[in-house]
Parts: C-alpha cells; structure tokens; sequence
C-alpha cells in the first residue's frame, strides 16, 4: 500500500510516492506540459514508475498553480496554466488510482509542509511566499491552511500603481515585477542568466518587501518564509536585502517578523500535500 502526491507547478512538476504520512520514500520531476490531457497522462506515467508494480494507492493529494474551481477538482484559471482550466483532473486520476484524490492551491501545500515540519515549525501563524514562474502565498494557522473563499492570490496585488516601471504593456501586480516568467519578459534574459552583482536583484527585494509589507499588515504573521527558485535559485533576491526594505517599509508602524527561507526546496508542495492527505483522512474518518 502506498500513498501519492503531486505538485503541477508553472514549470515543473513533481511526483513522490510515500509508504507513510511523513516521509517520502521516492520522487520524480519533469517539464509541466501545456495541456492538462498531456500532463495528467505523464503524472500518471511516472507515478506507475514509482510504484513499480501493482500496488495499491491508499490516497493521494498535490497541488496545482493558479485558481481552483469550487469543489477543488479541477483548475478554474491561471494565466500560465491556462489549458489546464476546467479538466476534470481529479475524476480522472481517481478512476486511475481507485482512490480518493484531494487537489489544492500549490503554494498553499508548499506552505502547509514548510509551517508543519520546515522553516515555520513551532510557529503559530506562518505566512508563506513563493517566488519563482509567478508569485503565490498563503497563512497557515496552527497547523492548517486558512479558510478562504476563493484562495489567497497575493502575487496579483496591485504594487505598480502609477505603472512607472511596468508602464501601460503589464498589469500593475507584485507577480509581474518580481517573478522569474516577468524579470525574463522586461530584462530580455533568464533571471539565473543575471549576475549576483546586478542593482536588479537588489529592487526586486524592494520591490518584493512592498507586497510583504501588506502581508504582515493583512495577516498579522509570527514569521514568513520565502521560497521559490527566485529566492532559493542562484543567483537570486537575497532575503538579508528584503529583511532591509520590508523594515524600511514599515517604517516604525509595526514590528517586521522574522523573515526566512524555505528549508525544504523543491520538496515543500510534496511535504505539504501528504501532511494535507493526512489531514483529509482524518476528517473522513470523524464525520
């Protein structure tokens, strides 16, 4: 008997299987591909190659980029994933795996395994951001992703307001002057392909440090991790530097938290979606 989790980001995407809730035993990555018909079919592909034979799957739980439709079966929208939306990712990967399958926001499980057992352990309220294709962000309270009508989209927060940088081409948002897809639309190169010693990566951490700013005004954290290939990769936004510009940009109002990395890399969202299986389970079982 085993158990897998997934985690569908922008670029990448994930598969582990675990033979408990804790720990995972082994995990493949790939390049996302465009279309959900496309990536489901090499998801499944590669979760047989970890498995390696008939066994059978107890549960299983990831994440995907973008906006879930209500009942959490399928992606309603993102602007990278966009052939993704409205297919029924859930109902096929269930009569696959004859098991109940559990689909959430993917920073949302990637900050659910850094609170639990990462860089926001022992912490109450931990408010987590990913910086990498785009930018994503969730509060996690004691050990649980907070409720949330729709889900949390911080990285779509208008920063740019008089468009002095992104002009009148971008929507004025956090997502389109800090992530990696927007750094390579405005530089004309990859972010990993920018010197360390560029002034960019210094006001991308101020830039960044703003829609932290509001982070900590909106949700009140004990402590905010960073993750992300823009934060984690190298060269990247340093976090020493956006410590600076996020106590510059409190001025004095209120104290900044503690502001670290993720601990767990690429592996956060998997982390994330077993503790989430685990949590899933349980609630199956009290109803």
């Amino acid at each position: 008997m085993a158990y897998l989790v997934f985690d569908i980001g922008g670029t990448t995407t994930s598969v582990a299987v675990a033979h408990d809730l804790e720990h995972i035993a082994a995990t493949k990555r790939f390049k996302t591909p465009t279309t959900a018909k496309a990536g489901v079919k090499k998801l499944l592909e590669t979760a047989q190659e970890l498995l390696g034979g008939d066994v059978v799957v107890a549960g299983a739980a990831g994440g995907i980029r973008g906006q879930l439709a209500e009942d959490k079966r399928s992606l309603h929208r993102d602007l990278i994933l966009s052939h993704w939306a409205d297919e029924p990712i859930v109902a096929t990967l269930e009569e696959v795996w004859q098991c109940p399958v559990w689909l959430e926001n993917d920073t949302a499980l990637a900050g659910l395994g850094e609170a639990v057992s990462g860089a926001g352990q022992g912490f109450e309220i931990v408010v987590y951001h990913s910086v990498s294709t785009g930018v994503g962000g969730v509060k996690i309270e004691s050990g649980q992703i907070d409720q949330a009508t729709v889900g949390f989209e911080p990285g779509h927060q208008n920063i740019d307001i008089d468009r002095t940088v992104l002009g009148d081409d971008f929507e004025p948002t956090l997502e389109n002057l800090v992530s990696g897809r927007a750094v390579e639309q405005r530089m004309g190169s990859r972010p990993y392909d920018i010197p360390q010693s560029d002034a960019l990566w210094d006001t991308l951490a101020n830039y960044l440090a703003q829609g932290l700013r509001n982070s900590i005004l909106y949700w009140s954290p004990e402590v905010i991790v960073l993750g992300g290939s823009m934060i984690l990769g190298n060269p990247c936004i340093k976090v020493d530097d956006i410590r600076k510009h996020t106590v510059q940009s409190l001025s004095g109002f209120t104290d900044c938290p503690f502001i670290t990395t993720a601990q767990h890399g690429d592996d956060s969202g998997l982390l994330g979606a077993l503790t989430y299986l685990g949590q899933q389970e349980v609630k199956q079982l009290t109803k």
